[in-house]
């Protein structure tokens, strides 16, 4: 629609200058779960140093309780948290993030607002293979959605009703929404199959201590009966030769 449309969406717009950008973390609530949120917090460190490098002052939005920790321990602020719903995500809590980043994406730097907005997730790829991935959620990014007409070709005409500055206002944020939640979604896979992995690890690691420690056991036994014996032997022959 607002390929096939003349007009500029605030949400499509790109910024003249970039002046504050915000990044928001999907971590998660709990821990047990291999580097699952380590490694999307590190990620975030490694844009948020570029993003400084070009300039850009940084707002942080955080996701689930471990960012939350992380950021309390290193005394850093932000903007916003959500916690308590990165194991089932509620598209509630997509909507409340959405709302909240909307509003700060169309207020001016000057007065607080910010210019762009980055999402740093880990995306599932499969159950061994979980990989943090940063998009660039806001602004916009509009792709021509025909091939270059050919010589002579007749492009289609659209007609929009309403106007389509107000199916923009409708769905533009209810897209923003979803893209949200499928982060999230993609985060929680993510996190149950690290945590997966990590437990199997775990109870991998504990077999083979158990096997570990039940030999070093059998043969401490085993060589205390023999020296036991060994003694009642040797003290039974001493006997017998003093006869």
């Amino acid at each position: 629609m607002a390929t096939f449309s003349n007009v500029d969406h605030i949400l499509t717009t790109e910024p003249e200058k970039v002046e504050r950008a915000a990044i928001v973390i999907f971590a998660s609530d709990r821990g047990l779960a291999g580097a699952f949120s380590s490694s999307v917090l590190k990620e975030s460190e490694q844009l948020a140093e570029l993003l400084r490098s070009q300039g850009k002052d940084i707002v942080y939005y955080l996701v689930g309780r471990k960012a939350v920790g992380y950021f309390k321990f290193r005394k850093r602020s932000s903007e916003r948290i959500w916690t308590g719903s990165t194991e089932k995500p509620e598209f509630e809590t997509a909507k409340s993030i959405g709302d909240a980043l909307v509003e700060k994406f169309v207020t001016p730097a000057s007065e607080g607002g910010v210019d762009e907005i980055h999402i740093v997730f880990n995306r599932f790829v499969s159950i061994a293979t979980q990989k943090p991935e940063v998009v660039r959620l806001l602004p916009l990014e509009v792709v021509e959605g025909v091939e270059a007409p050919g010589e002579g070709a007749v492009l289609p005409l659209y007609e929009f009703e309403p106007e389509v500055g107000d199916v923009l206002d409708a769905l533009l944020p209810v897209y923003i929404e979803s893209r949200i939640f499928n982060a999230m979604l993609q985060s929680a896979a993510s996190e149950h199959a690290a945590r997966q992995k990590a437990m199997k690890s775990a109870s991998d690691n504990a077999d083979k201590l158990v096997t570990t420690y039940t030999r070093l056991r059998n043969n401490a036994r085993q060589t205390e009966i023999t020296q036991q014996i060994s003694e009642i032997v040797g003290g039974a022959d001493a006997l017998a030769s003093s006869k």
